[in-house]
């Protein structure tokens, strides 16, 4: 029996959080990705931090999957692969700064990248032609403090207003693909 080798060049990131180290989510966003975005918008560290900029991206990126489960525990999860290797685990103080550091900029940006319609050859999500999609919206609650209280408002109920300021997410996503096309808040 002969056997074969099947050789390729990838390009890794330097240090402990190299791909595949901080998840799967390094093979759909590509670090290269990530670290262009960065860059695009000004946010990359100027010094050398435990929680990097790039680590930053993929926390909030994991944070989305894992919605119900604090920074710290996020964070376990996305480097669940360095098991065995020195690596010092951040507070929640230390992630929730890095967050705050790291602004909204760099992943409003990254999903304008990577938003629109998937590429597919079936003919899956297809009417007569015309891609279908599907418009949904929900409301996100966002912390109680002024500055949120600055820009969203509070839901009225029946016997008041709800607890914390609302957040209103309408997105627009590709029925056959299930990729979101658009996404709109206020």
């Amino acid at each position: 029996m002969e056997q074969a080798a099947i050789t390729r060049t990838v390009g890794v990131a330097a240090g402990v959080f190299a791909p595949g180290h901080i998840g799967e989510l390094t093979r759909i966003v590509p670090f290269e990705m990530v670290d262009e975005v960065l860059a695009e918008t000004g946010a990359v560290q100027r010094r050398v931090r435990l929680v990097p900029a790039r680590v930053t991206v993929y926390l909030l990126l994991a944070a989305a999957l894992f919605n119900g489960l604090g920074y710290q525990q996020v964070f376990d999860r996305l480097c669940a692969g360095l098991a065995g290797l020195p690596l010092l685990r951040p507070s929640g103080s230390a992630l929730r700064q890095a967050r705050q550091r790291l602004g909204p900029a760099p992943m409003k940006a990254l999903f304008h990248l990577v938003s629109g319609p998937a590429a597919t050859t079936a003919a899956a999500g297809q009417w007569r032609g015309l891609r279908v999609v599907a418009v949904d919206g929900t409301l996100l609650p966002v912390p109680d403090c002024p500055a949120n209280l600055a820009v969203f408002t509070r839901q009225r109920l029946g016997n008041g207003t709800s607890g914390y300021p609302q957040l209103r997410l309408a997105a627009l996503v590709a029925c056959g693909t299930r990729s979101v096309i658009g996404a709109s808040c206020c």
